[in-house]
């Protein structure tokens, strides 16, 4: 078994579980501002990573949303619209699955490569995740940021895995608000 693959089943099985929060207590948190959503792509086609013949700019070459995924990003994207909830901006890694989360969920997008994921690649997660704690910051008060990730990327910002189309309520220093699957 690859380091790596071992080191996220050992995250899965050891990751301490948070208080749940109601939709209500999630909708609070998100209008109260300085924070961001920040969550997981949706659910996607069977496997870990992407397969070898993978390249960024070629979404047949990637491991994509399944249309169960598909399907939770419109519901996800239901619950703000529903609860009049507008992200201040909403961005996403490059990679497919991100952007295509992002776009059934959220429409208009804009890719932030520092959300690119840093799985089975030389790009080192620490410089990456410096520029999402600085980015972090500078969210208002009184306003709310969407960030659609990977799970290497969550893990390393906040110490925490999720599951896909999971999302982590993280305020501008850094701490876990709240938790949710709205889906």
């Amino acid at each position: 078994m690859k380091r790596r693959t071992a080191l996220t089943l050992l995250a899965a099985a050891t990751c301490p579980l948070t208080q749940a929060h109601s939709a209500a207590d999630i909708a609070a948190l998100l209008r109260a501002g300085g924070c961001v959503f920040l969550i997981r792509h949706a659910e996607t086609d069977r496997g870990i990573g992407d397969p070898s013949n993978f390249k960024l700019g070629d979404c047949s070459t990637q491991r994509n949303l399944s249309e169960a995924g598909r399907e939770q990003s419109r519901r996800i994207g239901q619950w703000f619209k529903s609860r009049q909830l507008q992200a201040r901006a909403v961005y996403a890694s490059a990679w497919c699955r991100a952007r295509d989360t992002a776009e059934l969920a959220f429409g208009p997008h804009t890719v932030l490569p520092a959300l690119n994921s840093t799985f089975n690649n030389d790009t080192l997660p620490g410089p990456l995740t410096q520029i999402l704690r600085t980015r972090l910051k500078a969210v208002p008060t009184g306003s709310f940021e969407v960030w659609v990730t990977h799970q290497v990327n969550i893990t390393a910002l906040t110490g925490e895995f999720t599951a896909m189309g999971e999302a982590l309520i993280v305020d501008a220093s850094g701490v876990l608000l709240a938790r949710t699957t709205l889906s």
